[in-house]
């Protein structure tokens, strides 16, 4: 089957930055807000920056939550969400009040506490390690320990055991990407990761 690339647009996404990268790496993509036009698509990119309340608003106002929900189901379509759009995929957040996600993961979206991070300053911006804890064709090519960039205050907490993950640490672990059948995600941002994340996104398409 030939390989269909589409960026949710919603409304939220750092849609041109995850375009730029596609287009680097000569894969045809195309930004789509409408659920009739995702039917053809093979793999489907859900970014996002902002408020987890507001994003799922967004997805309901352009007939897209159960949408998402019902093409994640088919396994033959893949599912990347990046940084937010990781977050959607889960079962809820405490962001801007109590929000039920798409929940195709089972997990819960919490704030970074003070109390775990010490020092740190919230939100966790900038490269940080990942720690690849089996071997995952997400990652292949990836070293462990490699750096990716993140930028977020919010993070998925009590998680589905049986997902692959993919741990940081800031101040304390928190899942930093996963897969799972044909379901992806990464908190942190693969189109702002330089090399590592081109191999990241490339691996999601081609695996």
């Amino acid at each position: 089957m030939k390989k269909k690339v589409a960026i949710i647009d919603y409304g939220m996404g750092n849609l041109r930055s995850v375009e730029v990268s596609l287009n680097y790496l000569g894969i045809k993509n195309q930004l789509i807000n409408n659920p009739n036009n995702l039917k053809s698509f093979t793999h489907i990119i859900l970014p996002g920056v902002g408020s987890f309340n507001t994003a799922i608003k967004n997805l309901k106002k352009c007939n897209l939550y159960k949408f998402l929900i019902k093409l994640s189901k088919n396994k033959k379509i893949k599912i990347l969400g990046i940084c937010l759009g990781m977050q959607l995929l889960f079962s809820s957040s405490t962001e801007d009040g109590f929000c039920e996600g798409l929940n195709i993961i089972d997990g819960k979206v919490e704030k970074f506490s003070k109390k775990e991070v010490g020092r740190l300053k919230i939100p966790h911006v900038g490269f940080n390690q990942i720690l690849i804890k089996k071997k995952i064709d997400f990652f292949e090519n990836i070293n462990n320990k490699s750096d990716f960039y993140f930028d977020h205050s919010y993070r998925v907490k009590k998680y589905n055991s049986k997902i692959n993950s993919v741990i940081s640490n800031y101040g304390t672990d928190f899942l930093s990407a996963f897969s799972h059948d044909n379901i992806y995600g990464t908190q942190f941002h693969p189109e702002k990761s330089q090399s590592n994340g081109l191999k990241l996104i490339k691996n999601f398409i081609d695996n």
